[in-house]
């Protein structure tokens, strides 16, 4: 992956990543709402969101700090933290 990839595509990843993840059913990359807070409205715990960090690590190649797991309560600020250490990598 390049560090110059596309907001929303990646937006639309992480979706993907989270919908497959946690077996969400009835919504799609297309209709999660990238804005949605996991943990209050979709409810997803520090298991759940330890999972989903391990695969984003696998999938972009990058470190997420365990003290950085609070920022990462929406598809956007996920998304936004992803393309960050893409480009402190670039």
């Amino acid at each position: 992956m390049s560090a110059g990839i596309n907001e929303k595509e990646l937006q639309r990843r992480v979706a993907e990543i989270i919908i497959a993840e946690l077996k969400l059913q009835d919504i799609t990359a297309e209709t999660f709402d990238p804005d949605l807070d996991l943990v209050d409205e979709i409810g997803i715990d520090s298991m759940d969101l330890a999972t989903i960090v391990l695969v984003l690590q696998d999938e972009y190649g990058i470190k997420i700090d365990e003290d950085d797991y609070t920022k990462l309560r929406a598809i956007r600020l996920i998304a936004a933290y992803i393309q960050e250490r893409l480009q402190a990598k670039a």
